[in-house]
């Protein structure tokens, strides 16, 4: 069972000094640091952080906002936490997976994340309908039966996906979508 420390700042500018000092006074037998936004989830010591935990750690960070984006982003995190028995604490926040009132308090993030979450889709939905009835949101243009020949055409001669997305300048996912509804016909 060992304490294993996280830090992180957003930008080269920023200092991790005061997060690893507080950190390594509270036991932490390793400390995982990463200059980099929290929306850069592919953080290289963040990355080394989950593959070096182990079940019974503990991972301690000074607050939760230097591991996880959003609430939804530090349940994802718990979740997968809780599922390998290592226990998560913040020092500067009431939240400790170990206790009854850390995870409490963690539920209630997520409570109050999934509503904003909700909101924000209702919001969303009701300006995509403001602007359809406005005249202004038609979705992508359909693509040209030219461009669909080219395709069928490309895949017939056993041209790789990727490149047939790259010479007719459409995404992967449209040659696919054109493939399948020609095999649909």
């Amino acid at each position: 069972m060992s304490k294993i420390g996280y830090a992180r700042v957003s930008t080269t500018d920023q200092s991790l000094d005061l997060q690893v000092a507080k950190l390594e006074e509270t036991g932490c037998d390793k400390v995982f640091t990463d200059m980099a936004s929290a929306s850069n989830t592919k953080r290289d010591g963040f990355q080394a952080l989950l593959g070096y935990l182990r079940a019974g750690d503990t991972l301690i960070v000074t607050r939760v906002d230097r591991i996880a984006r959003s609430v939804l982003d530090l349940q994802t995190l718990v979740n997968h936490l809780k599922s390998n028995d290592i226990q998560l604490q913040a020092l500067e926040q009431p939240i400790s997976t170990d206790s009854a009132s850390g995870k409490a308090f963690l539920d209630m993030l997520a409570v109050f994340a999934e509503f904003e979450l909700n909101i924000r889709k209702e919001r969303q939905l009701e300006g995509i309908a403001a602007a359809k009835k406005a005249g202004k949101y038609k979705g992508r243009k359909p693509i040209s039966d030219n461009t669909k020949q080219s395709i069928l055409s490309l895949r017939a001669k056993s041209t790789p996906v990727s490149q047939i997305a790259s010479s007719v300048k459409v995404s992967r996912n449209t040659v696919y979508k054109v493939i399948n509804q020609d095999i649909n016909k």
